[in-house]
């Protein structure tokens, strides 16, 4: 079933060509769904054809082929009564699926481009700074990453810093943190990056104590 927070109209939209859904099935489909969300359990050709412009007889049909594809499902409402209900829950887990299909697919590929900007980003930064990079230095860049800094921004901080004679992460650390800040106060007039820096100062100083930035050259 399609959670809440996803418009199933809006999945249809999207998906129905990919699942083969021909235009006559998709105005069916849709006036289904209308009926349904109007308080009526059982929908045929007649009740669709009082607000549609197609006859009984190819709506019939329609809902036929929709049935043969496992899209629309006719099930018995209640055990005790015997009444029948029309359903269209079998559509909405195929475009459900359809839709996480989609998602891992932009996570897998978001996943493998990040991948790519990093180890870029690393080799840069080996190059520059001839030597390998220690773990908590590799993870000081991703977490540059995940703050929102761009991988070029990334790369102009090292060239930055090393045009001022400075090696160190911290250096670029503090570098990344200027621009953001100066970025900030151009476009709101202020920066909470910078408010940020000033309350945790303390915390900054003994973070800078740590061994990876031993060779700080400031």
């Amino acid at each position: 079933m399609i959670p809440e927070a996803l418009d199933f109209r809006y999945l249809l939209a999207e998906y129905y060509k990919r699942i083969g859904i021909e235009e006559v099935e998709f105005v069916v489909i849709t006036m289904i769904d209308h009926f349904i969300q109007q308080g009526n359990e059982l929908i045929t050709p007649d009740l669709l054809s009082l607000k549609m412009n197609l006859s009984p007889a190819l709506i019939d049909q329609t809902i036929v082929r929709l049935m043969n594809k496992g899209l629309v499902d006719y099930t018995y409402a209640s055990a005790k009564t015997g009444a029948l209900s029309t359903s269209l829950q079998p559509l909405k887990r195929r475009l459900y699926r359809e839709f996480q299909l989609d998602l891992a697919d932009k996570e897998k590929a978001n996943k493998v481009d990040i991948t790519s900007q990093l180890e870029n980003i690393f080799g840069v930064y080996q190059k520059e700074l001839g030597r390998s990079l220690s773990p908590a230095e590799t993870q000081r860049i991703r977490e540059w990453f995940a703050y929102g800094y761009s991988e070029q921004m990334i790369i102009d901080a090292l060239f930055e810093a090393l045009s001022k004679n400075r090696r160190s992460i911290r250096s670029i650390d503090k570098i990344l943190l200027q621009w953001a800040t100066s970025e900030d106060i151009e476009k709101e007039g202020f920066s909470i990056k910078q408010e940020n820096w000033d309350e945790d100062i303390d915390k900054t100083i003994e973070i800078a104590k740590k061994k990876w930035f031993d060779f700080d050259d400031e």
